[in-house]
């Protein structure tokens, strides 16, 4: 039967307004392109980091304890061993995020000369956390390796996203690939406000199975590193540290070891990322870049 013109006219505009509606197709992952990416899950595509905005693993002082231990999960599993997710968890300020961005570095630096394949670092946004099956479909058939980053991570109370964690994590019919590994830091060690939990409690008819579900998570993650605050001395350690790796002028050690202490007090706050704010006050001051 012949089609009327009219009708093929009207068929074809159709079919390109579906074309038009149609979600862009994703573009290629170069996984080469750099040693970092960033999560888009909309597209889903995996935006290449050029220039981390990491500090150096020397520089991050007070933390030594909790920093070996991540280093040593982080080498075992670049050398494809057995190794742990792992949630950093404490105090703001403390280098939480800094120690994993430094740790993916330090490790693929040491492991570089024996021609392992570099680990790659992948930050996944909070708000992204459901898309997280979307990305290790991307991630499993790969031969790299993976950190996966997820800073500030916390939930509230009618927040479900969590599920989706869970189930990458330890659960699941797939689990998680052996080439990944989740880093997560928080201010809170079970990833839900305390008062959340205890009205939870209060309310329920099995207070002790209300909560169960969701503080069960951090379960999941079988390397807890806690940051606490650091003593004036650790601070201090931290002020001088970055100092002396940038050439600073440190010709009155007495007058700077007194200005950082204000500094630190009229914030309410000793911290590494304190140290860094009064280095930055004090280079601009100096009139000096803060450059590697």
């Amino acid at each position: 039967m012949p089609v009327d013109a009219d009708a093929l006219v009207l068929l074809r505009r159709i079919a390109e307004a579906l074309e038009r509606a149609a979600p862009p197709a994703s573009p290629p992952v170069d996984l080469a392109a750099a040693d970092a990416f960033v999560w888009h899950p909309s597209p889903a595509r995996l935006q290449p980091v050029p220039r981390v905005n990491r500090v150096a693993l020397p520089l991050l002082k007070g933390i030594d304890r909790v920093r070996d231990q991540l280093i040593d999960n982080t080498m075992r599993f670049a050398r494809g061993l057995p190794a742990n997710n792992a949630l950093l968890w404490g105090a703001r300020g403390m280098g939480k995020s800094s120690l994993v961005k430094a740790a993916q570095a330090t490790v693929n630096a040491a492991l570089a000369p024996e021609g392992c394949r570099p680990m790659k670092l992948i930050e996944i946004h909070r708000e992204d956390i459901e898309s997280l099956p979307a990305l290790m479909t991307i991630t499993r058939a790969d031969p790299h390796r993976f950190i996966l980053f997820c800073d500030d991570l916390s939930f509230d109370a009618d927040d479900t996203s969590y599920k989706s964690l869970k189930a990458v994590l330890d659960g699941g019919i797939e689990g998680r690939p052996d080439n990944v590994v989740f880093y997560a830091t928080s201010n809170r060690r079970h990833l839900l406000p305390r008062d959340m939990m205890e009205n939870e409690r209060s309310t329920a008819i099995n207070p002790g199975e209300a909560v169960e579900e969701k503080v069960s998570l951090s379960d999941r993650f079988g390397l807890w590193l806690g940051f606490h605050k650091c003593s004036q001395d650790e601070y201090l350690d931290m002020v001088f540290g970055y100092a002396e790796h940038f050439a600073l002028d440190l010709g009155d050690r007495d007058g700077i070891r007194a200005e950082a202490l204000e500094w630190a007090t009229t914030r309410g706050s000793r911290a590494g990322r304190t140290a860094w704010q009064y280095i930055q006050y004090l280079a601009g001051r100096q009139g000096k870049m803060l450059a590697e």
